[in-house]
Order: structure tokens, then C-alpha cells, then sequence
């Protein structure tokens, strides 16, 4: 895939058409990693997230619970 590199702003970028993003599995708001070989090459990658702080694995796992009570009522 041929793309052209374009003014955006004061600055440059790429363009990432639909069929690019869903191809890489990317959406607004992802965040890349961004490394430069030493031939040139530039490599972008999804950046890993970060671990999901407390208050994001209580309120999972509430819904986890609340979705399979039944199931956890028969276990108890």
C-alpha cells in the first residue's frame, strides 16, 4: 500500500483509510508506538495498555457478577 505523506496543520501525517484501519485492527484514539530502524524503516505498533487500575477491575468485576449471578447462586 502506496500512501503520501500530507500537511496537516503545521504539521505532516498520514492518512489512514478505513480499509487500513480495519486491516491493522486500529481505531480512533489508539495510541501507537512509533520506532525508526536504522535502515530507515518506519515501524508503528499498537502500544500494550497499560494495567487496569483497581476501580476498573471492581466495576468489571461487579458486572461479571451481576451477569452470571445465576450461575454463581447455583455454585455457592
Amino acid at each position: 500500500m502506496i500512501k503520501t505523506i500530507t500537511r496537516i496543520g503545521n504539521s505532516q501525517g498520514l492518512i489512514f483509510d478505513q480499509s487500513l484501519m480495519e486491516q491493522a485492527r486500529l481505531k480512533p484514539g489508539d495510541i501507537l508506538n512509533v520506532t525508526v530502524t536504522k535502515s530507515g524503516a518506519i515501524v508503528l505498533m499498537p502500544a500494550r495498555r497499560a494495567a487496569a487500575d483497581n476501580e476498573e477491575v471492581k466495576t468489571r468485576a461487579r458486572a461479571l457478577i451481576r451477569r452470571h449471578d445465576g450461575l454463581f447462586r447455583k455454585l455457592a
